[in-house]
């Protein structure tokens, strides 16, 4: 009797490991993502978004809910049409938000306790970002001038040149942006600044006597150094500039007693290859001082303490992020936040006693949690995808550093599928964008559907990557595709050295950075049996002016393509098409200004012309990150079918997305 119990159980549990399964790229796509979360002054309510997937629409609906920081009394708080831009009046009683009205963004209230959110503004260019002032009574906000009746009649009429680099024009028409204020009780709205400026960065005073803001004169691309800081005087109106540099300042914040104005920056003179830090401004004596100087990381969002002692913010080392607190007497700062992963302040209280964090880590998807300040025990509020701790097998993930090229250490993510049964696996290396970017800790479940797929991946930090010293991020500077390039391959010769994966079936992957670095990688090697490269650029000289690639110019190439002829060549992966051997598939956005289309259109053509085993898949619509789901779906599918053809030999068949049949069903009803 015993032992029959036991096989019963251990069927059981058999039978519960055998349900689940490998990911897929709808189940990505189906995943429900918290978009926002915003706590009230006295830390008693939190607001949160929840943006869930219309596939018959082919776009995503972001929904807005209610909870307490216990978990409790969660309930859906505004619906189909939320809105965006949430913020909590200072005393808790009212949300402000923006909705569109006639294709223009508008301000709207409504009480904290529910109801109808009421129109309060009727501006006829639209709100761009706002701030309320900090007795309530008022609401600044930023707008784009009001074009004269004159240029509105000839735009319509055809007359829709532009004329680029003069006047708010970069290379696409834009406008000049206003500073206003809005009465809430009268709703009156009254222009404060009317100069010809794009400000941005608009802050408010706690004292409320002053507003800053950054600005600048002309929108030419690739020249955002060249936005200074200022400050608005709201009881004379007179405007006085903060800075005079050329470095932008941006995530700007007011200490407690309205002295100081903080910005974050990689220096406070000149644009450098550094990580974000901390400064602050003395908006009486302009005398300027960094802040954040004793971490080596990447700051990303911060909050002062009330008594003006010390910041919290978000930092990332390695890849881990952790919640911090910086003491400003000594410079020293301390973790709130200890782990593996990736945890991120979304919002704190008025008395910063209380927050609400994000967290992610390789296999735990994005939730919202609460924590008090003084002892962190965060209290998982959200739990957006069950199903996926539930039915998804998903991957391991340990992080590895080996030597690289002048001894120097290089880290990365190994993901391993959890069932291989194979020593060595098929292999896939990942490359990130930026070059300034980062693999981190956090879930992504592209790496989840691969090892569902049987391979063994590598995301290396390579030199050049954010989030370490300055020293390591200025690595790869005036040296695109050489020591990084080493980064990548002594990660690959470390795995095939430690018998993990298999060097006869491996691929390569990357998106616009990893797709540039992706085409030094299959110009100089032949060992990788497939390669898929998005929003690549090709030709550096050619690309000149229209993408953005101020940094190629400042620190990664160096110079103009007329001072240094010889660095663009080299470093352009059209200059060494004739050496690829590689099959590779190309994949662009067509509306992309970061790294223009032209540039997979001119190295896809060369291939041809070369009789290489080349395609292009290139997507209307899409920017440099893409929108719309059904693309998104076909260019993960289409990476892999590519992948797998050519680095297994096999002929791989794609999900079937059921509801999308549901959805060509019903279309066929309608229309019978």
């Amino acid at each position: 009797m015993g032992r029959t119990l036991i096989l019963v159980v251990l069927c059981f549990t058999t039978n519960l490991n055998a349900q689940k399964r490998a990911m897929t790229t709808d189940d990505g796509l189906n995943m429900v993502r918290l978009t926002g979360a915003y706590i009230s002054p006295d830390g008693n309510q939190i607001i949160y978004g929840k943006s869930e997937l219309d596939w018959a629409k082919n776009k995503r609906n972001t929904k807005y809910y209610s909870v307490r920081p216990d978990g409790s009394n969660d309930y859906q708080f505004l619906g189909k049409d939320s809105g965006s831009n949430i913020q909590f009046s200072p005393d808790g009683k009212f949300i402000s938000l923006t909705r569109s009205v006639e294709k223009k963004l508008q301000l709207f209230l409504l009480r904290t306790n529910g109801g109808e959110a009421v129109q309060l503004s009727k501006h006829g260019e639209g709100i761009k970002s706002y701030q309320w002032s900090p007795d309530g009574k008022k609401i600044y906000f930023l707008a784009n001038r009001k074009l004269s009746k004159e240029v509105e009649k000839a735009k319509k009429d055809g007359y829709d040149h532009v004329v680029v680099d003069e006047g708010p024009n970069g290379q696409r028409v834009s406008e000049w942006s206003h500073l206003f204020v809005i009465d809430v009780k009268e709703k009156k709205i009254q222009p404060l600044i009317k100069k010809e400026l794009l400000i941005s960065n608009m802050k408010v005073s706690p004292d409320g006597k002053h507003i800053a803001y950054t600005a600048r004169t002309e929108n030419r691309r690739n020249q955002g150094y060249k936005s200074e800081t200022f400050l608005y005087h709201l009881a004379d109106s007179t405007i006085t500039r903060l800075t005079n540099n050329k470095v932008p300042e941006g995530g700007l914040a007011w200490s407690p007693d309205s002295k100081l104005l903080s910005f974050k920056a990689v220096d406070d003179k000149n644009w450098e290859l550094k990580n974000t830090k901390i400064w602050s401004i003395n908006v009486y004596t302009k005398s300027i001082k960094m802040l954040s100087g004793k971490f080596e990381g990447n700051i990303r969002n911060y909050f002062w303490a009330p008594n003006g002692k010390s910041i919290f913010f978000s930092g990332q080392q390695g890849v881990n992020s952790n919640a911090y607190r910086l003491d400003l007497v000594s410079g020293d700062y301390s973790n709130i936040s200890q782990g593996m992963g990736t945890w991120r302040i979304l919002g704190m209280d008025k008395n910063r006693s209380k927050m609400i964090l994000g967290f992610s880590d390789f296999d735990t998807p994005y939730d919202l949690y609460f924590s008090t300040v003084n002892t962190f025990q965060p209290k998982k509020l959200t739990n957006l995808n069950p199903w996926i701790e539930k039915d998804i097998e998903l991957s391991k993930m340990e992080t590895i550093q080996w030597e690289s090229s002048n001894g120097l250490a290089i880290q990365g993510l190994l993901f391993r599928p959890t069932n291989s049964t194979s020593k060595k696996s098929p292999f896939l290396l990942h490359i990130h964008g930026g070059p300034a970017g980062v693999f981190y800790n956090s879930f992504s479940y592209r790496y989840h559907v691969w090892a569902g797929l049987g391979y063994v991946q590598l995301a290396p930090n390579v030199r050049g990557s954010s989030g370490y010293t300055d020293a390591f991020l200025r690595g790869n500077m005036k040296d695109l595709g050489g020591g990084d390039y080493h980064d990548l391959m002594s990660g690959v010769d470390f795995l095939i050295n430690k018998g993990i994966i298999d060097s006869g079936k491996m691929a390569v992957r990357g998106w616009s950075y990893g797709g540039i670095l992706g085409g030094t990688v299959i110009s100089k090697t032949n060992r990788f049996k497939a390669a898929s490269l998005g929003a690549m650029v090709s030709d550096w000289r050619s690309e000149y002016g229209i993408g953005f690639n101020y940094d190629v110019r400042l620190w990664y190439i160096g110079g103009t393509f007329w001072e240094n002829p010889e660095g663009y060549r080299e470093k352009s992966a059209l200059t060494h098409v004739e050496k690829v051997e590689t099959p590779l598939l190309l994949l662009h956005g067509d509306k992309d200004i970061t790294d223009t289309e032209a540039q997979s259109m001119m190295y896809f053509a060369a291939l041809k012309d070369l009789g290489k085993t080349v395609r292009y898949l290139k997507f209307p619509r899409e920017p440099h990150g893409f929108k719309e789901p059904r693309h998104i779906r076909t260019r993960d599918i289409e990476e892999i079918k590519w992948i797998q053809k050519h680095t297994l030999g096999k002929d791989w068949k794609p999900w079937e997305r059921k509801k999308e049949n549901k959805v060509k069903e019903q279309e066929e009803k309608e229309n019978n």
